[in-house]
């Protein structure tokens, strides 16, 4: 098999067959190149929007949680001012009452007959809890004169007839006109005292029957766990 050598013509067309096969090859690594590019950058453009759709959603959960506590708080900030508010209004409601109990024992010794017959039977029971031979009487000083000594005299004899015992009672007039009315016994030398005044004995109820007051006018605490 003879060779011969390629003319200009057949050169420049094996030149121009080989620039075409380089340049197909080219166009074809560059279409893999671009292919891997565009999986690449969709790989990592759906990394970034996952992450960022992450950080928003941490944010977004974090501010709502964040709203939850503030509405929470919110909430029993009003819940514990709408309590004070019903707590001041019921204690407002029982010391109007205790105010009428107390206007109304005022109004007891305005009555001359009603308040002579308590203040005996009011001086009769501090002598029967006292048992003494000599009890002071301390009574205000408008009931000094007149009604004290009267129902102190009363009170005597029906002490003596209960407890089949006799005690003498001296009258004072050391107690002040603006108490509801009622006496203070003194015995033992002055080292037995024996508060029966009206006032006293509504302070004693305010203490004592407060709590079932509270419990008739408003029913159970409902906070509550104990009552004894």
């Amino acid at each position: 098999m003879s060779t011969r050598p390629l003319n200009d013509d057949e050169v420049i067309s094996e030149m121009n067959k080989m620039v075409a096969f380089i340049k197909q090859e080219a166009l074809e690594k560059a279409r893999e190149i671009k292919v891997k590019a565009d999986e690449e950058f969709a790989i990592e453009k759906a990394k970034l929007v996952k992450q960022e759709q992450q950080a928003i959603d941490a944010q977004f959960e974090k501010k709502r949680k964040n709203a939850e506590v503030a509405q929470k708080i919110a909430q029993s900030t009003l819940t514990n001012k709408s309590r004070l508010k019903l707590l001041q209004q019921r204690e407002e409601h029982i010391q109007d009452l205790f105010t009428t109990a107390r206007e109304q024992i005022s109004d007891l010794s305005a009555n001359e007959s009603a308040y002579a017959q308590f203040l005996e039977a009011n001086i009769l029971q501090g002598l029967l809890a006292l048992l003494e031979p000599e009890v002071a009487l301390r009574v205000r000083h408008k009931d000094e004169a007149s009604i004290a000594k009267e129902a102190a005299e009363r009170a005597e004899k029906r002490y003596q007839e209960i407890s089949g015992r006799t005690c003498k009672t001296t009258i004072e007039g050391s107690l002040s006109d603006d108490l509801a009315g009622g006496v203070i016994l003194v015995a033992g030398n002055n080292r037995i005292t024996l508060d029966n005044t009206l006032d006293e004995r509504l302070r004693l109820l305010e203490d004592r029957m407060l709590p079932e007051i509270r419990y008739d006018l408003f029913g159970a605490n409902p906070n509550r766990k104990f009552f004894n």
